[in-house]
């Protein structure tokens, strides 16, 4: 089993609130994201998961795990969690994306100053070399590249129309954090 993706890897790392929720992942192979949070495009080779404070001292604010990714399709909340059918959002629509065995990575990549995370892009290359959170930023031109990866493959898997996906205009990096303000503890309160 790799350590680490391929370099070219598109990776979505992605916020997992809960120790059940990784389990869900490992043991079943799927993880969710509600379709009203989701990030643009889920069509990536990767995902990349961020534990939250639920977590313990031990594992908090960090990334231990990968798992590639085979697939997504769009559900309720209600198909996905069938023991929850009276959850408040148990009739909202989710991505479910389908992943591969959940890789531990060597080392953990902390979140030393960055512990309010959301989806954000990255890939391989920078997951390989990451000592920090901040390290899987993908910077200045290299923005533009991943962009239009990630619009490609959004467009080629039928996921949208090109017109649905405009040329990059803004910064991920920005992105992320305005999501992670924006959000906040209101709609996310695992996330501290």
């Amino acid at each position: 089993m790799e350590s680490y993706p391929p370099p070219t890897s598109l990776i979505l790392v992605a916020v997992v609130p809960s120790a059940r929720d990784l389990e869900i992942a490992r043991v079943l192979g799927w993880y969710r994201i509600p379709l009203r949070k989701a990030p643009k495009v889920v069509a990536v080779d990767y995902l990349a998961f961020y534990q939250t404070a639920a977590f313990g001292d031990a594992d908090k604010w960090q990334i231990q795990y990968v798992a590639p990714v085979r697939g997504h399709e769009l559900t309720t909340r209600a198909e996905l969690l069938r023991d929850e059918p009276d959850h408040p959002r148990a009739n909202e629509e989710y991505y479910k994306i389908q992943i591969g065995p959940l890789q531990r990575l060597p080392r953990a990549i902390p979140a030393d100053k960055w512990r309010r995370v959301t989806f954000f892009y990255t890939t391989g290359e920078y997951l390989s070399q990451a000592m920090d959170v901040n390290d899987l930023v993908v910077q200045t031109d290299e923005r533009e590249v991943l962009w239009s990866a990630l619009r490609e493959r959004a467009i080629s898997s039928g996921q949208y129309l090109a017109e649905e996906l405009p040329d990059l205009e803004l910064d991920p990096a920005v992105i992320a954090l305005f999501e992670a303000f924006a959000l906040g503890k209101k709609n996310n309160p695992d996330m501290e």
